[in-house]
């Protein structure tokens, strides 16, 4: 959880670790949770889903490092547990699928 350190207004002008707290003094910060509608305002963005966009972006590298330990021998798909192989094998027909979709004209020569 984060500290907040607030303006004479009350609004919150700055975020703090534990460590940055303790150079203030007495009371004048307080620990709020990251998700305190006063926090994810300051931040201007919901943590949850700032997350979110990066475990999709992760999940992406995953991916590609599996495919390059497979391609290299390092790794074997039945190396994995199946469920592993399963949700991996999902993902990429779906890729395959959307690729597919968004390539219109395909091999054909345009005029």
């Amino acid at each position: 959880m984060p500290f907040v350190r607030r303006n004479a207004e009350g609004r919150i002008v700055a975020l703090l670790d534990g460590e940055e707290a303790a150079s203030f003094p007495g009371n004048s910060v307080e620990q709020l949770p990251g998700t305190h509608p006063e926090v994810v305002a300051f931040l201007g963005t919901d943590p949850a889903e700032s997350f979110n966009g990066l475990d999709a972006s992760f999940i992406r590298v995953m991916e590609d490092l599996i495919d390059v330990l497979i391609e290299k021998g390092v790794l074997r798909l039945t190396d994995l547990p199946g469920d592993a192989q399963r949700k991996l094998l999902e993902r990429k027909d779906m890729r395959r699928k959307l690729q597919g979709a968004l390539d219109l004209l395909g091999d054909r020569d345009v005029i």
